[in-house]
């Protein structure tokens, strides 16, 4: 298995949140109580004074402060409550501090971090005043799996915005997160419907000599075609997984890219070069887009 989604039931997730919440008051509009995908059971943070857990107990969640008194503490006492309440995903939303690698390890491809800005690049803190530095024209924010670096985990989603002339870090700030509040969600979605994964051991003998393509592509385009391949598992196509990843996978190929596309980011032309495709190839994949874009 690439991936240990989907479950087959919907999923509980935990939120580890720092600050004012946010992203977490969007995770929490999004995967309500009774989703069928799944919802937040649990907030977690290590401020006591954080409105993240004011934010949760309005809606009814579970919410625990867990005053820092050093990671080890933290993370035994966090590790305590997800596996009381069986929590299958965890995500980071403002979370300030660095897990570590006895807290990641075992939770990798279950464990999801929001970044302001297109990982690989700015990552850390202050991004929105070293991207204006910078003179950027473009910036956006990255869903990822966690790993044992700093934003360093393998990208799952990101979203692209503007960089206007005049802005300033709030302008900025303002304009990412209200992208954020859309990109985590559909992030989470893809998720759990098991179209998002992080590389794996298992991707070398299933595309076989268009591994080492997949290996040589830059980090911001390894999740179309994990996407596009987790399209092809899907459909029933998996032994196609090394023609895809060469291009010669034919016209489920080209359906699985453009839906694969499609499911990060709308576009009208490459949605009417799929309706253009042969219905027994067009089916499956906008049944697939159907499937997260409808999701509550």
């Amino acid at each position: 298995m690439l991936t240990p989604f989907p479950l087959g039931r919907p999923a509980r997730m935990a939120v580890l949140a720092s600050g004012r919440g946010s992203n977490l008051e969007a995770l929490l509009e999004a995967f309500p109580p009774g989703h069928p995908l799944g919802e937040v059971v649990l907030v977690l943070s290590d401020n006591p004074s954080a409105q993240a857990l004011e934010r949760a107990r309005r809606r009814g969640v579970e919410a625990l402060a867990l005053p820092w008194r050093g990671r080890r503490a933290f993370e035994a006492e966090a590790l305590a409550h997800l596996e009381a309440r069986g929590v299958d995903l965890v995500l980071l939303a403002g979370f300030m501090r660095l897990l570590s690698p006895g807290f990641v390890e075992p939770w990798y491809g279950r464990l999801l971090n929001i970044h302001p800005s297109l990982l690989p690049a700015y990552p850390g803190l202050h991004v929105h005043r070293r991207v204006l530095e910078a003179g950027e024209r473009e910036t956006g924010s990255t869903v990822h799996f966690v790993d044992q670096g700093m934003d360093t985990g393998p990208i799952l989603l990101q979203g692209r915005l503007p960089v206007l002339p005049g802005d300033t870090p709030e302008t900025l700030e303002r304009r990412v997160l209200f992208l954020e509040h859309r990109l985590y969600p559909r992030a989470v979605r893809l998720l759990l419907l098991g179209l998002a994964f992080p590389p794996s051991p298992a991707l070398k003998p299933l595309l076989g000599e268009a591994f080492p393509l997949f290996q040589a592509l830059p980090p911001r385009e390894k999740p179309l075609y994990l996407r596009a391949l987790a399209l092809l598992r899907r459909w029933g196509q998996e032994a196609l997984a090394p023609a895809l990843f060469l291009g010669r996978a034919g016209e489920i190929g080209r359906a699985a890219f453009l839906a694969a596309h499609l499911l990060a980011e709308d576009h009208p032309a490459l949605r009417q070069e799929l309706k253009e495709l042969p219905l027994e190839v067009r089916a499956p994949a906008e049944a697939e887009l159907g499937r997260v874009e409808s999701s509550p």
